[in-house]
Protein backbone atom coordinates (compact mmCIF):
# COMPACT_ATOMS: atom_id res chain seq x y z
CA UNK A 1 0.00 0.00 0.00
CA UNK A 2 1.24 3.72 -1.14
CA UNK A 3 -0.07 6.73 -0.50
CA UNK A 4 -1.03 8.89 -3.48
CA UNK A 5 -2.19 12.00 -1.67
CA UNK A 6 -0.99 13.48 1.32
CA UNK A 7 -2.68 16.46 2.60
CA UNK A 8 0.40 18.45 3.20
CA UNK A 9 2.86 16.97 0.56
CA UNK A 10 -0.03 17.07 -2.34
CA UNK A 11 -0.55 14.14 -4.92
CA UNK A 12 1.92 11.46 -6.21
CA UNK A 13 4.14 12.39 -9.21
CA UNK A 14 5.32 10.12 -11.75
CA UNK A 15 8.75 8.80 -10.52
CA UNK A 16 10.45 5.69 -12.33
CA UNK A 17 9.41 2.29 -11.39
CA UNK A 18 12.75 -0.40 -11.13
CA UNK A 19 12.82 -4.00 -10.51
CA UNK A 20 14.47 -5.01 -7.20
CA UNK A 21 14.89 -8.66 -6.60
CA UNK A 22 13.50 -9.77 -2.78
CA UNK A 23 14.74 -13.36 -1.68
CA UNK A 24 14.47 -13.98 -5.33
CA UNK A 25 11.49 -12.53 -6.14
CA UNK A 26 11.14 -9.66 -8.64
CA UNK A 27 9.71 -6.63 -6.85
CA UNK A 28 8.91 -3.18 -8.12
CA UNK A 29 9.76 -0.34 -6.77
CA UNK A 30 10.25 3.50 -6.92
CA UNK A 31 13.99 4.12 -8.10
CA UNK A 32 15.35 6.26 -5.10
CA UNK A 33 12.60 5.56 -2.72
CA UNK A 34 14.08 4.17 0.98
CA UNK A 35 14.15 -0.01 0.13
CA UNK A 36 12.28 -0.29 3.56
CA UNK A 37 9.04 1.55 2.00
CA UNK A 38 9.32 -0.62 -0.95
CA UNK A 39 9.17 -3.79 0.76
CA UNK A 40 5.81 -2.24 2.87
CA UNK A 41 4.55 -1.34 -0.07
CA UNK A 42 4.83 -5.37 -1.36
CA UNK A 43 3.54 -6.42 1.74
CA UNK A 44 6.95 -7.67 2.80
CA UNK A 45 7.28 -6.63 6.93
CA UNK A 46 9.39 -9.27 7.81
CA UNK A 47 13.70 -8.13 7.13
CA UNK A 48 15.55 -10.21 9.42
CA UNK A 49 15.93 -13.21 12.12
CA UNK A 50 17.44 -12.14 14.95
CA UNK A 51 20.68 -13.64 16.13
CA UNK A 52 19.68 -14.92 19.49
CA UNK A 53 16.39 -16.21 20.17
CA UNK A 54 15.55 -16.27 16.24
CA UNK A 55 12.59 -13.58 16.50
CA UNK A 56 11.50 -11.67 13.38
CA UNK A 57 12.18 -8.18 12.84
CA UNK A 58 11.11 -5.16 10.45
CA UNK A 59 11.08 -1.74 10.56
CA UNK A 60 10.91 -0.21 13.72
CA UNK A 61 12.44 3.98 13.88
CA UNK A 62 12.51 4.64 10.14
CA UNK A 63 15.05 7.05 10.80
CA UNK A 64 18.59 4.60 10.54
CA UNK A 65 19.33 4.87 14.56
CA UNK A 66 18.25 1.21 15.08
CA UNK A 67 18.97 -1.64 13.06
CA UNK A 68 15.63 -3.56 13.35
CA UNK A 69 15.06 -3.19 9.41
CA UNK A 70 19.39 -4.48 8.22
CA UNK A 71 19.07 -6.73 5.51
CA UNK A 72 22.03 -8.39 3.42
CA UNK A 73 21.94 -5.95 -0.18
CA UNK A 74 24.06 -6.52 -3.15
CA UNK A 75 25.98 -9.20 -0.74
CA UNK A 76 26.90 -6.87 1.61
CA UNK A 77 25.30 -7.75 5.22
CA UNK A 78 23.77 -5.10 8.10
CA UNK A 79 22.05 -2.52 5.58
CA UNK A 80 19.94 -0.52 7.28
CA UNK A 81 17.05 -0.69 4.76
CA UNK A 82 15.17 2.55 6.39
CA UNK A 83 17.74 4.95 4.64
CA UNK A 84 18.99 3.07 1.81
CA UNK A 85 17.53 4.14 -1.76
CA UNK A 86 16.41 1.70 -4.29
CA UNK A 87 18.34 1.08 -7.29
CA UNK A 88 17.67 -0.74 -10.44
CA UNK A 89 18.29 -4.46 -9.87
CA UNK A 90 19.30 -4.56 -6.79
CA UNK A 91 19.46 -7.77 -4.80
CA UNK A 92 18.22 -7.48 -1.14
CA UNK A 93 18.19 -11.00 1.36
CA UNK A 94 16.54 -11.08 4.31
CA UNK A 95 18.96 -11.47 7.21
CA UNK A 96 19.78 -14.67 9.21
CA UNK A 97 21.64 -13.25 12.73
CA UNK A 98 24.75 -11.34 12.06
CA UNK A 99 24.76 -11.47 8.59
CA UNK A 100 27.23 -12.76 5.90
CA UNK A 101 29.50 -10.97 3.53
CA UNK A 102 29.02 -12.53 -0.20
CA UNK A 103 32.42 -14.35 -1.80
CA UNK A 104 31.42 -12.70 -5.01
CA UNK A 105 34.63 -10.50 -4.43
Amino acid sequence: MRITKHPILGEDCEIELVTIFVDGKPIQAKKGEPIAAALLAAGIRKFRITPKDKNPRGIFCGIGRCTDCIMTVNGQPNVRTCITPVEEGMIIESQIGLGKWSDKE
